[in-house]
C-alpha cells in the first residue's frame, strides 16, 4: 500500500497520458507545495506564490487536498482567517469562496469541531459582505469576478486606456460591476452556510432564503433572453455578453443554470477559455492574461461542470485538453497556456508579457478533481460516499484507483464501462448504495456503467 492512490488505467489504453498527468499533479500537490509551518504544514498557492491566498486555499482544498491531505487542508484554510474572520483584504469577491471549500472539508472528513468554526467564520464574514457589497436594487453582489483580479480580464468599461495599473480595483467603475461567477460562488456558499448552520446547530433557514433570492437574481439580470446565453457582468451600461466560462460551470455546479448551458460553450485549439470572445485590444500574437487563454483551473471547473451535467464528451474533451498541455510540458503543471499553440504562456496585460509561473497547486487539483469527481464520480455527502462517473467512450474500460484514503477507511475503486448511467455498485463483493463515513480497514469497490444510448 502506497502513501496516495494510484491511478491504473485500461491496459494498452490512451490513459496512460492521463496517469502519468495524474502522478504529476500528485506530486505537485503533496510534495512541491506543501510547505512545512512549525508542527503542520499548508498549501502554498504555487511556484512564486509563497502563502496561501483565500481564493486558491478554498479551491485547493475543496478540489483535491481534503481528500489527500485533510490536516494540511485544514491548516490551510484557517491561515488564511483572522481574528474569526475570512482574511479581509481587497479583493473582498474572493472571500466568501471559502466557506465552499470549508463545507467540503467537513463533508469529506466529518470534522464536526472545524464544521462549527468555519459556521462562525463563513456567517460572520457574509454579514460583512452583506453590509458592504450587496447591491439591493439588483440583488446581486457587486465585485469584479472569480479569476479576473488582473484588468486584462475585462472589455472597456472598466478597463481604462492608458492606465498602467494591472489591478482591477485600479480602474474606475470595476468595483459597482456583478460578475455571473461571483455571484454563482455567492449562491453556493449560503447554500454551503445552510448546511454548516444545521450542523451547527443554527437555524439555516435565512442563507435557504438568501439563496433562493440570489439565483433569481441572477436569472433575472444575468441572462440574455435575446441571446438566449448568461452574459459575464452587469455593468452601467448593461449586460456584458462575454462568455465567462468558469461564471458559467459553477451556475451549473450550484444548480443556477440549466445543464444544457454546457452545449453552449466555445473551444479554442487548446480549451476553454477565460473570457470570449478577445477583447479589440488583445489578439492571437498578445493573448489577454484573463481573456482568451487557457487557465487549467478555470478548465477544471468547466469539465466538472460537464461530468454534473452528465455530458460525457465534453467532460472527456476538457480531460484531453488538460493532459496535452500539462504533458506538452514536461508534466510540470504551469499555471496558464497558449489557447491557440499549447505553449506556456502567462498572457498580456498592461502593454507587456507576464511570466506564467510553474508548479501551480490548483493547476494540479483542477486534474484531481475531474479524475476523482469526474471519472470516478465520487460524490461526498454526510452519510458517506456515493458514485456518479463519466466515463467517456475515448475512456472506456476498466479504471482503477488503489490505495484511496477515505477517513478511516482506504479504498480500491474499480470503475468499468462506459457512459454515465450506474449500473451496479458492490462494496467488498456486496451490493451497496453508498460506501459508509464509519467504514474502517481496506475494501474494495466496484462500479459498473453504461450509456443510456
Amino acid at each position: 500500500m502506497t502513501d496516495r492512490p494510484v491511478l491504473v488505467p485500461p491496459a494498452g489504453s490512451r490513459g496512460e497520458d492521463l496517469q502519468a498527468c495524474y502522478a504529476a499533479a500528485l506530486h505537485n500537490l503533496l510534495d512541491v507545495n506543501t510547505i512545512q509551518d512549525g508542527s503542520t504544514a499548508y498549501l502554498r498557492a504555487g511556484g512564486g506564490y509563497a502563502e496561501p491566498w483565500t481564493r486558491d486555499a478554498a479551491i485547493n482544498t475543496w478540489h483535491a487536498a481534503s481528500l489527500l491531505s485533510p490536516e494540511v487542508a485544514k491548516h490551510t484554510l484557517l491561515k488564511v482567517c483572522t481574528d474569526g474572520l475570512i482574511a479581509q483584504d481587497n479583493q473582498w469577491w474572493d472571500q466568501i469562496i471559502w466557506v465552499i471549500g470549508a463545507w467540503h472539508h467537513q463533508l469529506v472528513t466529518g470534522d464536526t469541531a472545524f464544521a462549527a468554526e468555519a459556521f462562525r467564520i463563513g456567517a460572520a464574514s457574509l454579514d460583512i459582505l452583506r453590509r458592504d457589497r450587496f447591491d439591493a436594487s439588483t440583488g446581486l453582489y457587486r465585485g469584479p469576478a472569480l479569476m479576473q483580479d488582473g484588468i486584462a480580464g475585462y472589455p472597456e468599461p472598466p478597463y481604462q486606456p492608458g492606465n498602467e495599473s494591472s489591478f482591477v480595483l485600479d480602474h474606475p467603475g470595476a468595483d459597482e460591476i456583478r460578475c455571473l461567477s461571483t455571484n454563482a460562488v455567492y449562491a453556493g456558499a449560503l447554500g454551503c452556510l445552510e448546511q454548516l448552520a444545521a450542523a451547527a446547530g443554527a437555524d439555516p433557514a435565512p442563507y435557504a432564503e438568501q439563496r433562493a433570492e440570489l439565483v433569481a437574481a441572477v436569472n433575472e439580470h444575468l441572462w440574455s433572453e435575446e441571446t438566449g446565453q448568461y452574459g459575464y457582468f452587469l455593468g452601467p451600461d448593461g449586460l456584458d455578453l462575454h462568455q465567462e466560462t468558469a461564471g458559467l460551470a459553477l451556475a451549473v455546479e450550484f444548480g443556477i443554470a440549466s445543464p444544457e448551458v454546457v452545449a453552449g460553450i466555445h473551444h479554442e485549439p487548446f480549451g476553454v477559455v477565460n473570457v470570449w470572445p478577445p477583447f479589440p485590444r488583445f489578439d492571437a500574437a498578445h493573448p489577454g492574461r484573463h481573456n482568451a487563454i487557457c487557465w487549467p483551473m478555470v478548465m477544471g471547473l468547466w469539465g466538472y461542470a460537464a461530468a454534473k451535467a452528465r455530458q460525457a464528451a465534453e467532460f472527456g474533451r476538457t480531460v484531453d485538453d488538460l493532459v496535452r498541455l500539462f504533458r506538452s510540458s514536461g508534466d510540470e503543471l504551469f499555471e496558464l497556456y497558449n489557447v491557440t499553440t499549447g505553449e506556456v504562456d502567462g498572457g498580456w496585460q498592461v502593454g507587456r508579457q507576464w511570466e506564467s509561473l510553474p508548479h501551480q497547486t490548483w493547476s494540479a487539483t483542477a486534474l484531481l478533481r475531474l479524475v476523482h469527481e469526474g471519472l470516478f464520480g465520487l460524490e461526498f455527502g454526510t452519510d458517506g460516499i456515493t458514485f456518479r462517473p463519466t466515463v467517456p467512450a475515448s475512456y472506456a474500460g476498466e479504471w482503477s484507483l488503489r490505495s484511496l484514503r477515505y477517513r478511516a477507511a482506504t479504498l480500491d475503486v474499480t470503475v468499468r464501462g462506459e457512459g454515465t448511467e450506474v449500473r451496479s455498485v458492490r462494496l467488498d463483493g456486496q451490493d451497496a448504495p453508498y460506501v459508509p463515513a464509519t467504514l474502517t480497514g481496506h475494501h474494495q469497490v466496484e462500479v459498473l456503467v453504461s450509456s443510456s444510448r
